[in-house]
């Protein structure tokens, strides 16, 4: 899952959200310089991608792309995810209520300072700044998070076919999602006690 995905998986706990967001860019044992709760975040980050990848609704998603993205599907699901997401009236009651929510992911990050590793300290000013946590809810932020994820990437450099078979497969891919959600909520929110107990 992407962004938006695991800060709303971060259950609202400002430590947790933290190791959840910058998990990515904490290698091997570098997750142990972080204090307690940060390094809860960071596996519960880890725990949730690994879920989701091994999902049958993920699994069904990525066929859609695999024909052009190949591995390369699974991160372009990642990012869908999140569109559907922000669109989902049980998580999300409205665009305003998901742009605080935005406001709030990102001012706890800022206030995290010096503790985030330096590539998510480079990435956080334009994550806030372009507001990526509440642009994904329509059609064309999604589309802009698919092409900065093919710029990003080593080995594709073409976003118009994901473009492409998100708009055409929309409500396919809608319905991997309905599929999906409910089953990585519960998995999130008890792996989430776990860490905690």
């Amino acid at each position: 899952m992407n962004y938006l995905a695991h800060a709303y998986l971060s259950f609202n706990h400002p430590r947790i959200l933290v190791g959840n967001m910058i998990s990515d860019f904490v290698k091997g044992r570098g997750q142990f310089t972080y204090e307690r709760q940060i390094q809860m975040g960071i596996r519960l980050h880890r725990q949730i991608d690994e879920y989701t990848d091994h999902h049958p609704a993920t699994a069904a998603a990525k066929e859609f792309f695999r024909a052009d993205y190949r591995l390369y599907s699974g991160a372009i699901i990642d990012v869908l995810y999140d569109h559907f997401l922000a669109n989902d009236p049980s998580c999300f009651a409205s665009p305003a209520l998901l742009d605080a929510f935005a406001q709030k992911v990102y001012s706890t990050l800022t206030n995290a300072g010096e503790e985030l590793p330096a590539g998510f300290a480079a990435l956080l000013p334009y994550m806030r700044a372009q507001n990526w946590l509440y642009r994904c809810h329509t059609r064309e932020g999604a589309a802009r998070s698919l092409e900065g994820l093919v710029r990003r990437a080593a080995y594709i450099n073409d976003a118009g076919p994901a473009i492409r078979t998100f708009s055409t497969h929309h409500q396919d891919l809608q319905a991997c999602y309905n599929a999906f959600i409910g089953d990585v909520k519960s998995f999130a929110n008890e792996a989430f006690g776990q860490l905690l107990s």
